[in-house]
C-alpha cells in the first residue's frame, strides 16, 4: 500500500512559467523569473513554509528592480496544506506576475 502513494506522490513536470521558490538565494530565483517572464510574458511564482518570504522577494525584485514600470503582479492567492506524518500544516503562496500591456 505505501508503493502505491509513492507512485501516485510522484513528482509531476511543472508547467513552463511556474517558479518554485526554496532554499537557493533569491537572486537565482530572479534571475530565472526574469529570463521566462521575458520569454513567456507570465509567471507564478510558488512557495510554501519559510521560503514564502524568498518568494516575495523575488517578486519585488522582477516588479520594482528588473523592470520597474514593466511588470505588474495580477494575483496573489495564500493557502495551506497539510503534509508529513504526521501531519502538520503549511502556509503557501502562489504570485502572478506579468508582462503590462501597452
Amino acid at each position: 500500500m505505501a508503493e502505491e502513494a509513492k507512485k501516485t506522490e510522484e513528482k509531476q513536470p511543472l508547467p513552463k512559467g511556474v517558479i518554485l521558490v526554496g532554499k537557493k538565494p533569491v537572486m537565482n530565483y530572479a534571475m530565472v523569473a526574469l529570463m521566462q517572464i521575458r520569454e513567456l510574458g507570465e509567471i507564478t511564482l510558488k512557495a510554501r513554509g519559510r521560503a514564502i518570504s524568498a518568494a516575495v522577494d523575488v517578486a519585488q525584485i522582477i516588479a520594482k528592480r528588473f523592470l520597474s514600470g514593466e511588470v505588474e503582479i495580477k494575483n496573489i492567492s495564500i493557502g495551506t496544506q497539510t503534509i508529513g506524518d504526521p501531519p502538520r500544516n503549511v502556509s503557501t503562496i502562489e504570485i502572478k506576475l506579468a508582462i503590462k500591456k501597452k
